[in-house]
């Protein structure tokens, strides 16, 4: 499992703590405000921010003493952060191999990643020449092809319109599935994932306020605070 216990960050004019454990195989989404603290729990599982104090252990490992790249996880970001110079496949292949010097087996690995996130036959497309949807699995698979265990995604569907959110949102959670990985990610339409997600997590003032099924975390009985938020949170479509 992911275990964060009391997991510390100060800066001068703010201050969080999380307490969270998340189920080995499970997809666990994070909700809450902007500005609240989502972002800065992924990016110290990440290894992007460093904790003051706390632990921070997957699968039995502590990560705290490990480097961004040493840490069993792969991010997906909002901004799918492809090179516009280079192809899809070679996009996906940074995954593998920063240098690109890529053997047969390889590529063919990339092929694979690709016919797997629904892009089969478009790996020698530009960046440009894809729609913004196809640039998102084209990260997915980048994210794939590295074959961590653990999978953090920070709000990467958000610019989509409901429907392709949604599409995305259910591959995400079928090669969680495949894979056999955990997936953590921020979203601020709970109700997308309400028959996906084992957990729902409410961060507001850089703290875990609630957690629960989602069905638990989307009645926000007896929570003010998560009220609040839903009654001022975008719905998604329908809703």
């Amino acid at each position: 499992m992911l275990a964060l216990a009391d997991l510390t960050i100060d800066y001068a004019d703010w201050h969080a703590r999380y307490d969270l454990t998340v189920a080995q195989g499970s997809l666990c989404a994070l909700i809450g405000p902007s500005g609240g603290g989502k972002t800065t729990l992924l990016h110290m599982i990440a290894g992007f921010v460093h904790p003051s104090s706390g632990s921070l252990t997957f699968e039995g490992e502590d990560l705290l003493p490990l480097g961004p790249a040493e840490r069993p996880l792969s991010m997906l970001f909002q901004e799918h952060n492809l090179f516009p110079h280079l192809t899809a496949a070679e996009n996906i292949g940074l995954g593998i191999d920063p240098r690109l010097r890529l053997t047969g087996p390889q590529r063919m690995q990339i092929d694979a990643a690709l016919a797997e996130v629904g892009l089969a036959g478009l790996g020698k497309r530009m960046p440009g020449e894809l729609s913004g949807g196809q640039r998102q699995r084209v990260a997915l698979a980048r994210a794939l092809v590295r074959k961590r265990p653990l999978m953090l995604l920070d709000e990467p569907f958000g610019g989509l319109d409901p429907g392709l959110r949604a599409d995305m949102i259910g591959l995400v959670d079928r090669l969680r599935k495949e894979n056999g990985l955990t997936v953590l990610m921020s979203i601020h339409t709970p109700e997308d994932v309400a028959g996906i997600a084992g957990m729902i997590v409410f961060v507001d003032e850089g703290r875990v306020q609630a957690a629960g099924t989602p069905a638990e975390i989307l009645s926000a009985t007896g929570n003010p605070a998560l009220a609040r938020y839903f009654r001022s949170a975008p719905r998604a479509e329908g809703q």
